[in-house]
């Protein structure tokens, strides 16, 4: 995928990625929860985490790119994040601009059909985000 058209000519400085999850315990208890009933699903926290933990080939793959990888829950974004995400469903990856804009990078639907996959994840990304 090719970086979106940015204003400007602006550059990408940074991958944020929205959990449609709460964060904090009581945000954790009930995603786990909903998802165990079939109400809660999130594509994004099924690339990042196993059932258990975070996924070491997450971990590998955000030590190797080359722009900050920052994943927040829906409940943890600055201001501005919040309004870049107003009409944009979640999950989401956005690309933030060196001019303070974003972009989106990959919607909800782009994020479930990579099936949990970290490398299916990283080839989703623009390319010149990860070290050669």
């Amino acid at each position: 995928m090719d970086t979106p058209p940015s204003s400007g000519g602006a550059e990408l400085v940074e991958v944020l990625g929205v959990y449609n999850a709460d964060g904090g315990l009581r945000g954790e208890v009930s995603y786990i929860v909903g998802n165990m009933l079939g109400r809660a699903h999130c594509g994004l926290c099924d690339i990042t985490h196993s059932p258990i933990r975070r996924k070491q080939d997450w971990d590998e793959l955000v030590v190797r790119a080359q722009v900050p990888i920052r994943i927040v829950h829906r409940n943890e974004t600055s201001p501005d994040e919040t309004q870049a995400i107003k009409a944009i469903s979640l999950p989401c990856v956005l690309g933030r601009r060196s001019d303070g804009g974003f972009d989106l990078l990959l919607s909800a639907d782009q994020l479930d059909a990579l099936d949990g996959s970290v490398e299916d994840f990283a080839n989703a990304l623009p390319q010149h985000i990860w070290a050669a």
